[in-house]
This record gives C-alpha cells, structure tokens and sequence, in this order.
C-alpha cells in the first residue's frame, strides 16, 4: 500500500494564497470606491430638505456604506473578468489577480457575495428603488461595460461613464425615495467629465491598451483625434458644470467655486490640444481634483445656506 506522505510547506503555500485583507481591500480599487462614494454623499445629502430632523443619520450611514460595498464588488468582478489584460499592462499587472496574490475564483466568490450583500442592505436599511438602482449600476459595470464595451467598442469609455455617474442618483434616491432633476445634473456633469478624465490617462498609458487589443480611442483613431475630443467634451462640460447654480440648486459659493474649476479645466484641455508636454498627465491628475472640490463645494453650499436659515 502506498505511503501518504503530507508536505507541510505546500500546504502553508497553498494556505498562503487565500489573500490577506489588504488584497481584497485592493480588490476593490479602494481609490475608485472613495469618490463614488463621496458623490453618492453628496447626491443624499444635497436632496435632504433645510432643517429636516426625519433623517436618520445611522440609517444614511448604512446607505453610503452599502453603496460603498456595491461600488468595490464592481471593481472585484471588473478584475475578475480583466485578469488576462490586467497581466499585460504594467498599470495593472501588480493588481491582486494577475500578481498571483489572491485566486480568480476567490475574486469572483467575493464579488458576488459583496453585490448580493449590498443591494440586500440597501434595500432593507433604507429602500429598494434605491437598491435596485445600486444592482443595475453594479450589473452596468462589472457586465455592460467590462465583458462588453471595454474591449468591443471606442465608446466604452463614453457609454461606460454612466456606471461611474450613478452614484449620486442613488444617494438622491436614498434620502427622498424618487429621482429628481438635481440628481440628473449630477449624473450629467459626471457623464461628461469621464471622458476627458479617462482619454488623457488612454495618451499617457497608450502603449498598455496597445498591449491589451483594448480599442480606446487613442488605439482607433489616434492622438490628434483623442486631443480634440478630449477639449470638445471639456467644452460641453462647463456649462453643464453651472446647471446647479443656474436651476437654483446651489448658490454663490457654488458658483464662485466651478468657475474658478472650469477656467483651470479649459486652461489645461488647451494644452492638451496643443501638444504640451506631460499636459495629459496634468489634465488626468486635475480631473480627479476638479471632480472632488466640485462636488465639495455643493455641500459647503448647502450646509452655508442651512446655517444662514438656522
């Protein structure tokens, strides 16, 4: 009868690749999930009426924590799919699949036991239109987009960003139960705003894409091209930027804020168009800024006004 001989360092090796929390944590692209989760924020706070003490603060935090939960089960499924090309792109070959740190099927294990997970405490803890919205975002994402548009279309970036512009329709939706007009701004300026933000990080790391076959814009068309689209989205951007003041959403501050942002924003779309040195990598690093102090500057607002009132 054979001997069953039991190697204790393969099983600590096999032990070893379970992934420790800081993987999972990378999983699910941590820097992503903190802005949509600071624009779902700002859509439930800005929708909460003057003075309205019906809010439960520790229901809202449940909220934005399932939302949160949503948005990093998306990034877990999008590496999950992505694992082939997440390999051949320096960007993402340190990512926690393809550098072997955590098992594709472990990926897509947490990841659909996050999705489930979130929707069924949004749903209970605050509403299930709010809920629904959070699946159908999750399902835009991790299928729509990343098995779909990302690697069949020059557009996925265009069609994709709705994925991203969700969020503070669900948090609208959250602390009112309906979707109102100052949620779709939102979502507008957002769906505006990615590919700008999206197209210079494509010139700046096109020999990636050209690696994976992954048809952006940059790959299909060429630089010239991406560089006059990039300022015509900008362009279209700007005004857009003004809706909130303009429908008497926000205020003074507001618009002393997004003016200041949209100079600086066509400043730098400008030398992108024109060829100026490392201005993509510029424009791709303000983006994030513009976004962030954009949305920041409609809660200093909001909260300006319920102080004057109070």
């Amino acid at each position: 009868m054979p001997s069953i001989v039991v190697n204790t360092k393969d099983i600590l090796r096999e032990s070893n690749n379970l992934g420790s929390p800081y993987d999972y944590i990378n999983l699910m692209k941590p820097r992503v999930m903190s802005l949509v989760v600071f624009t779902a924020f700002v859509g439930y706070y800005n929708a909460v009426p003057v003075l309205d003490s019906s809010i439960n603060p520790f229901l809202a935090l449940i909220g934005i924590f399932a939302i949160a939960l949503g948005a990093g089960a998306s990034g877990v499924l999008n590496q999950w799919f992505d694992k082939d090309i997440d390999v051949l792109m320096d960007r993402t070959k340190n990512r926690p699949i393809p550098s072997g740190k955590i098992q594709p099927s472990e990926a897509l294990s947490f990841g659909i036991i996050t999705s489930i997970l979130s929707i069924i405490i949004l749903g209970l803890s605050i509403n299930w239109l709010a809920a629904s919205l959070l699946a159908f975002t999750i399902f835009f994402y991790a299928v729509v987009y990343t098995i779909w548009l990302k690697r069949y279309t020059v557009q996925n970036i265009v069609i994709g960003g709705a994925a991203g512009a969700f969020p503070p329709i669900i948090g609208h939706v959250c602390a009112t139960g309906s979707i109102g007009v100052e949620a779709l701004i939102l979502f507008l300026i957002i769906f505006l705003w990615t590919p700008p933000h999206f197209w210079s990080l494509a010139l700046v790391n096109k020999s990636d894409y050209i690696a994976a076959k992954i048809p952006m814009l940059p790959i299909i068309y060429g630089d010239i091209t991406t560089r006059k689209n990039i300022f015509i989205y900008s362009l279209l951007l700007m005004p857009c930027a003004y809706l909130p003041w303009i429908l008497n959403y926000s205020g003074n501050i507001y618009v002393i804020v997004v003016s200041l942002l949209n100079i600086e924003f066509i400043r730098r779309s400008i030398y992108v168009l024109k060829e100026h040195k490392d201005s993509e990598k510029g424009l791709f690093m303000y983006s994030i800024f513009y976004l962030s102090i954009l949305f920041a500057s409609i809660c200093v607002d909001k909260f300006a006004s319920n102080f004057m009132i109070g």
